[in-house]
């Protein structure tokens, strides 16, 4: 009872203070336990919540042998190496770009890099281009790129597009169907962003992962790499904010005990709470300030059912 009334306090709070949230959903690992839309429930971009999708789908593909996390990127893409290129390119792991710490050192091919047609036709080639201004690994860096990367090497690797390799292993089996998902110039799915989904398919990924991935009985994604996945592998400037906590393979660790989250731009956030059993997800649109709202969730939501 006491999770439905600060479900249905949040709800008030939102709409006494006119702030700007789409949606939010409380689910544990089998089904969604209460749900209130804003606005109609629509698919939508989640943005940077495709980055957990796709870390996903890489923790698949090491589970299967097909791929490793010190697997290098010049190693499955030796044509795109150029002539006498940096050492620090070609140490570059699949485990630095899902903790983004490339050494590339810049947030390449961000959503509005896209939009203005940077690295066109080609994001491999673009990025293999760049200099590396670190060594992988030593420094924490937010680029979409990393994860554009990351998810060539799936690909690669399994002998597939990343659309069908979630598919058959993961959309299919939790009825989410064949998402709207944006593509680069020569097909390929973007692993950076782009996934168009319904707020209660959305928040699958975190149910599964709060499930340590049993979905409905089928073991989808093995255990170890859920703990590990979101599990802390790379400290980040926290920048005064709280919820910059930490990174793990393309998931943010979050300020509660044991918590994690997928989080996508504007708000497209899925929270799981593993010692409560809860995952609490919100979509919001592109407008408004989402800082109101991420205080809000964080004082009427996420504290008060930590402390149940």
């Amino acid at each position: 009872m006491r999770l439905e009334n600060i479900f249905n306090d949040f709800v008030k709070y939102i709409q006494s203070e006119k702030l700007f949230i789409e949606g939010i959903a409380i689910a544990d690992e089998k089904s969604v336990l209460l749900e209130h839309h804003f606005t109609p429930d629509l698919p939508r971009n989640i943005y940077s919540h495709t980055k957990s999708y796709m870390s996903t789908a890489a923790g698949i593909a090491i589970a299967q042998g097909k791929l490793a996390l010190e697997t290098k990127l010049v190693d499955l893409f030796p044509e795109y190496v150029p002539e006498n290129p940096d050492d620090r390119l070609l140490r570059i792991s699949l485990k630095n770009l899902l903790t983004m710490s490339s050494g590339f050192g810049h947030p390449y091919l961000m959503n509005q890099d896209r939009r203005n047609g940077t690295g066109v036709p080609d994001y491999l080639a673009y990025m293999m281009s760049r200099p590396v201004e670190t060594e992988p690994g030593e420094k924490f860096v937010y680029s979409s790129a990393d994860s554009i990367l990351a998810g060539r090497m799936v690909e690669k690797a399994v002998g597939m597009r990343l659309g069908e390799y979630l598919y058959d292993h993961l959309f299919s089996k939790m009825g989410q169907g064949w998402p709207v998902w944006e593509h680069d110039p020569q097909g390929h799915p973007n692993s950076g962003g782009g996934i168009f989904m319904r707020l209660a398919d959305m928040m699958k990924l975190g149910q599964l992962y709060l499930a340590e991935g049993i979905w409905e009985g089928e073991h989808l994604v093995d255990a170890g790499w859920i703990s590990e996945a979101s599990s802390k592998q790379i400290d980040i400037d926290p920048e005064n904010d709280i919820w910059r906590c930490g990174y793990g393979y393309q998931f943010w660790m979050s300020p509660y005990p044991g918590s994690y989250r997928a989080d996508g731009a504007y708000g497209q956030i899925s929270t799981v709470l593993p010692q409560q059993g809860l995952v609490i997800a919100i979509q919001c649109p592109e407008y408004g300030d989402f800082e109101q709202v991420k205080a809000a969730l964080h004082e009427k939501v996420l504290l008060p059912v930590c402390d149940m």
